[in-house]
């Protein structure tokens, strides 16, 4: 988990943020930023420059290296720092409060405005960017990608995605996005994989579940990384969260990513309910029944 910046608002000036923009601006071209060029990116003098990095550093906000030339990138809490400051500016976030949850591609904190919400930094690339630059998508064709860019493609994905499925879909309402953070409604309930359903909840719950997909899918949308850990469970129905990976109904690999969330979920209940799951249940018939939007509950 990446160390909570919220705290370095009040510490930092102006012109430490030009500085982190200007990094952030010339890791665009390379990786590493040549010492060099952050006056021309930040607007900065080069003695202001110099006082900014030693700031910045202290405060583990860039990392150097000094290998072939003198070069600096963001570290992850400098760009959460950017994210985060925008979002204050911008009147969305009030109050910063604890952490909701960690992933291996993002972590999200408790914040408030009018409300508690929920803001979610995304993480892909950071520490696994060439395995994440292969199998993402939306990285295939740019020759020099950087994990800033990844993390903030997946945000902006995850954003357009939940916009356009709220609020017919029951997923979190989307409240404010920046670069790779998400600021979106607190869901209440359990997560699925934390839940022990009642006997004669266990089908419900699953039919609720595929009722949703199924009306995504209507809407133009397949969620392409369902599991146990992306469903909440809460006394008034289920939200669907974490769709980064979201896919059009027009993909390629559409029903192939259809009939995966489907044996992803299927699986799941009817290898934690063996014996209310029935085994004949089809997850490929469920599939077509989507496709051709025919899905009128389980059989």
């Amino acid at each position: 988990m990446v160390r909570n910046v919220a705290e370095l608002l009040a510490e930092l000036e102006t012109e430490d943020f030009y500085l982190l923009s200007g990094i952030e601006q010339g890791m665009r071209f390379s990786e590493w930023v040549q010492r060099e060029k952050l006056p021309r990116f930040s607007g900065l003098t080069p003695e202001e420059v110099d006082y900014r990095l030693e700031r910045c550093l202290k405060r583990d906000l860039v990392e150097k290296k000094t290998i072939q030339y003198e070069g600096y990138t963001l570290a992850f809490e400098g760009y959460d720092t950017l994210a985060l400051r925008a979002l204050v500016e911008r009147d969305t976030i009030a109050e910063f409060g604890s952490p909701l949850g960690v992933g291996k591609e993002s972590d999200v904190y408790e914040v408030k405005s009018y409300k508690p919400l929920a803001l979610k930094y995304h993480r892909e690339g950071y520490t696994n960017f060439r395995e994440v630059n292969r199998e993402r998508d939306y990285t295939s064709e740019n020759r020099h990608v950087s994990w800033l860019y990844t993390a903030r493609k997946a945000a902006e994905r995850e954003y357009d995605a939940l916009e356009t499925l709220y609020p017919d879909i029951s997923v979190p309402r989307p409240i404010d996005q920046n670069r790779h953070a998400i600021v979106m409604e607190k869901m209440d309930g359990v997560e699925l994989s934390q839940t022990r359903l009642e006997d004669g909840q266990v089908l419900g719950v699953l039919e609720l579940i595929c009722g949703e997909l199924a009306r995504a899918y209507e809407i133009g949308y397949v969620h392409a990384d369902m599991s146990e850990y992306n469903v909440f469970v809460a006394e008034d129905g289920i939200t669907i969260f974490d769709w980064p990976q979201a896919v059009s109904t027009d993909h390629e690999h559409a029903r192939e990513f259809l009939e995966r969330d489907l044996e992803n979920i299927v699986g799941y209940f009817r290898r934690k309910y063996p014996r209310i799951v029935p085994e004949e249940l089809s997850t490929r018939a469920l599939a077509t029944e989507i496709e051709s939007n025919e899905f009128d509950g389980l059989q």
